[in-house]
């Protein structure tokens, strides 16, 4: 199955770091934060990405087109007819990406909207942002979206109160979606969502400029459309440099807890 990542905004929030990479590439040890999301989907056994680029993604496409010379050892032989030996294998080599240009200043609901030709239309998909890592068991969440038969599963977590809290039912429904509340406490959005290609339903001609995560998302809801899947584990986003310092040191003492290879 499929997931999207969206790669493309411009991380205002860390622009000390941001202003010279895209916020995806920005380094959990000796790799962007990227390959560790993308790590954790493989690592359950999705290995089939669609990219979402926007801001700097040519630094992305350069990651991925430069991959193998950047995890091998490599012989070369210089001269008029010159060759490439590669000695060793990695663990990436079943992986398949799509690096799909979605505009710089695209908004989230327009990114996903430009990435649908890329997607299965009678199956559901995997969809996330691309600067937050868990240990999120993304096989429940597909089974309990599955179980559902709704348009969208959002994954809810409780880590501080700034992103978009939700109000759940007995029988999690999202009954209220309420982007980056000003109070803390109660479930929020922790991205890794489950889609149906229902959700392209609510992304019309002008999704460009709409976030996903506001319209879209309070129409779903609005039609209990939308369900969500509590984790209760370990999730981090990496919105400020005190939480890019965190996951690097979590990495760099070995107790980074979205590690599950």
């Amino acid at each position: 199955m499929k997931a999207v990542i969206l790669c493309g905004g411009k991380g205002t929030r860390l622009r000390e770091e941001t202003e010279f990479r895209p916020k995806p590439m920005l380094p959990i040890g000796d790799r962007p934060i990227l390959w560790h999301l993308m790590k954790i989907y493989a690592t359950q056994g999705h290995k089939d990405f669609v990219l979402c680029l926007g801001y700097k993604g040519e630094m992305i496409k350069d990651f991925f087109r430069n991959y193998l010379w950047r995890m091998s050892d490599v012989t070369m032989q210089l001269g008029r007819k010159p060759t490439v030996k590669f000695h060793n294998h990695h663990s990436e080599e079943d992986w398949q990406v799509t690096l799909a240009e979605t505009g710089e200043n695209t908004l989230t609901a327009g990114r996903i909207k430009r990435v649908q030709r890329y997607l299965d239309k009678d199956e559901p998909f995997f969809l996330t942002y691309g600067d937050g890592v868990g240990n999120v068991d993304v096989n429940a969440v597909l089974a309990f979206h599955r179980r559902h038969g709704k348009a969208l599963t959002v994954t809810a977590v409780r880590p501080p109160g700034r992103f978009g809290e939700l109000e759940l039912s007995p029988d999690q429904e999202v009954r209220r979606f309420n982007e980056k509340p000003q109070a803390e406490g109660g479930f929020i959005n922790g991205g890794f969502f489950v889609a149906s290609c229902k959700v392209f339903d609510y992304l019309d001609d002008e999704a460009d400029g709409m976030m996903f995560e506001q319209e879209p998302i309070r129409r779903i809801a609005a039609d209990h459309q939308l369900m969500a899947y509590q984790h209760q584990g370990f999730w981090q986003p990496m919105d400020t440099y005190a939480e890019f310092t965190l996951l690097n040191r979590l990495w760099n003492e070995g107790q980074a807890p979205w590690k599950i290879w």
